[in-house]
């Protein structure tokens, strides 16, 4: 449930203040609330058309957020059509029902998105040069905020008004806290050696083509705007270095470095303490002359939690202390001791223990180092502006990267072909892997710019497609050998452990069956959840297992590591109870309970909303 949604307008400047609020809003988010042209929709909801490019849309989000996993190309196309379809389910829901969020809500949370701000305020010039730059309004920007936000709005009170009981609570530490004594068995998968016949070769070979084919391949071409490459063509001059150097100088400036110790002398707000502990701390001051600070501040300050490290306060900071401590621990030169400084707490002698001036690094030191953060800074402005028209351009000239490439004043670039699992080059990157074999770019279209690094964007079309061929029998006749042989030791092994699991319903014990067998068993009583003595997996599935029952053990096979089989008896199972530490947890455990009932209510509410919708899927469209 917890995928992103993205709506598609234009630019790249819509990418990131979208995916900024598809952060935010977790369950739910933003879809495409534009019509489609006088296409016809791919699917409806009610009076609300989804045309291919919202589909498609959908598809291509999913796809991202899979890069770098195998998946079933058409479930994802499935699974994506059926968010859309549930996303707008519930708008329309929520709008039915009422539901409202202001325009003052809406413009608070627009005036929190970084891409809005300047210098961590909101400003409204950028804001509305942004919107321009997208040919929309504030108004419907704010609109479609407020869609997003009343969804997120119902789904909160719905999942956050869900609760645990006490009992609840209990029972999930009965089942989370169990323990069980187990026995098992390992039935080795046994190496095979006999030769398959010609026949069933081929017979295998043909009812598992798929696993035998060359790797579904494209090449691209591409254009690509990098940072780098703009910095490393701005040529500034003497002047916009010295000046960039002055405005800068804080980044070549070491601190002063300055470590101080206190001697304290606390009082009330009694008159007669103040005199009292100004009088102790005059007297400390003259009793230093003859005595060591450290070992006045152990013995007579007042600051017990500092006197036993001789009064050491560490390094100073600026900002933390009242202004007359602080001036006065400014003022001080090495190994020099303040007269007594009144604060809230009393008062203090100061001593400053270690003191290294600060420095500022000349112009001539790191006149490289200016000019490189000069380059970069410059670039990074057109970098945005560039940014923004690489994303207008290519999706006005979907069929050709021409213009992109005369926008940017270069050639494309090519790689050579390469697979979805892996590439060279930019197509080494899981981002351009994913685009490149995405829907539309397959059709001949531009992909959308694609952020790679943070500094670079890049925009891509297929220059070349091979889809996944099958090999022929000859080239790949010793691998379905060995796969014929793998698969018989498989058999074996499955035949072997249900044998056992018959043995021990039949009355035999486990060891009886492994003794015969030639086989060890292994025996682990009090097993828990979390233990590290059998693989996560298998310990899983052994507490997935039915309890035991009128005496007779439950038996499981389970899948080993190397391709055998494990047959485990559970003996018997204890009921967990709920230790000291967990009774720590409980309140984290029954928020996440809570919450995970919340999710399921939430999961049920729009099964029945949608049942209830009007829903068209024309499945030709998809």
């Amino acid at each position: 449930m917890l995928l992103e949604i993205r709506e598609k307008v234009h630019g790249l400047f819509a990418s990131i203040i979208l995916i900024l609020i598809c952060v935010l809003f977790g369950l739910w988010g933003i879809q495409n609330y534009l019509g489609g042209g006088k296409e016809a929709p791919v699917v409806s909801v009610g009076d609300k058309e989804f045309f291919q490019r919202d589909v498609s849309q959908a598809y291509q989000q999913y796809a991202q957020n899979l890069a770098g996993m195998k998946f079933d190309e058409e479930t994802i196309k499935k699974q994506a059509l059926q968010k859309l379809v549930r996303d707008e389910v519930l708008l329309q829901y929520v709008q039915d029902q009422n539901l409202l969020v202001s325009d003052e809500t809406a413009r608070d949370f627009i005036q929190t998105l970084e891409y809005f701000q300047k210098d961590g305020k909101f400003d409204k010039t950028q804001y509305q040069t942004m919107l321009g730059s997208q040919g929309m309004s504030s108004a419907e920007f704010v609109n479609r905020i407020k869609k997003a936000l009343v969804m997120e709005q119902f789904q909160r009170a719905l999942v956050d008004s869900s609760f645990v009981t006490p009992a609840e609570i209990n029972n999930f530490f009965k089942i989370q806290n169990q323990t069980r004594d187990v026995e098992y068995l390992t039935v080795p998968l046994t190496a095979v050696s006999q030769q398959p016949g010609e026949e069933e070769i081929t017979a295998y070979y043909q009812q598992h083509q798929d696993a035998y084919q060359t790797p579904e391949q494209v090449a691209i071409e591409y254009v690509e705007l990098s940072l780098d490459k703009l910095a490393a063509d701005i040529s500034p001059t003497e002047e916009q270095l010295k000046a960039y150097y002055e405005e800068q100088k804080v980044q070549f400036t070491t601190k002063e470095r300055r470590k101080i110790s206190h001697i304290l002398f606390a009082f009330s707000k009694d008159k007669t303490a103040d005199e009292l502990a100004l009088q102790k701390a005059l007297k400390a001051k003259q009793d230093l002359k003859s005595k060591d600070f450290a070992a006045l501040a152990a013995e007579v300050s007042d600051d017990k939690l500092t006197a036993k490290n001789g009064g050491d306060l560490g390094l100073f900071n600026v900002g933390v202390m009242e202004k007359a401590f602080e001036d006065a621990a400014s003022s001080l030169k090495l190994g020099e001791v303040s007269e007594p400084v009144k604060s809230a707490f009393g008062y203090h002698l100061i001593k400053v223990t270690e003191l290294i001036p600060g420095d500022v690094k000349p112009y001539e030191a790191v006149k490289a180092e200016v000019s490189k953060a000069y380059q970069k800074a410059q670039a990074e402005a057109k970098f945005n502006t560039l940014a923004e028209k690489v994303a207008e351009v290519s999706y006005e000239n979907p069929d050709s990267l021409a213009a992109v490439a005369q926008l940017l004043g270069g050639a494309t670039s090519k790689t050579e072909a390469f697979t979805r699992a892996a590439g060279e080059g930019i197509a080494a990157d899981e981002k351009v892997r994913a685009a490149a074999f995405s829907e539309d770019v397959l059709k001949g279209s531009n992909s959308e710019p694609l952020e790679i690094g943070g500094d670079k964007v890049v925009v891509l079309r297929m220059l070349s497609h091979q889809p996944a061929a099958s090999r022929e029998l000859k080239d790949v006749k010793a691998q379905v050998i060995a796969a014929i042989q793998q698969d018989k030791a498989k058999q074996q092994a499955v035949a072997t452990a249900d044998k056992v699991k018959q043995e021990l319903a039949g009355g035999k014990t486990l060891a009886q069956i492994a003794e015969a067998l030639h086989l060890q068993t292994k025996k682990i009583n009090g097993l828990t959840r979390t233990a590290s003595d059998l693989p996560a997996a298998v310990t899983q599935e052994i507490f997935r297992t039915a309890k035991p029952k009128a005496g007779q053990p439950s038996v499981a096979v389970i899948d080993e590591a190397k391709g055998g089989k494990l047959v485990v008896s559970v003996n018997s199972v204890h009921e967990g109870v709920m230790s000291d530490s967990d009774k720590s947890k409980q309140a984290l455990i029954a928020k996440n309970i809570s919450a995970a009932f919340g999710k399921a209510q939430m999961e049920a509410v729009l099964n029945a909303l949608q049942t209830k919708a009007e829903i068209v899927i024309n499945t030709q469209k998809q």
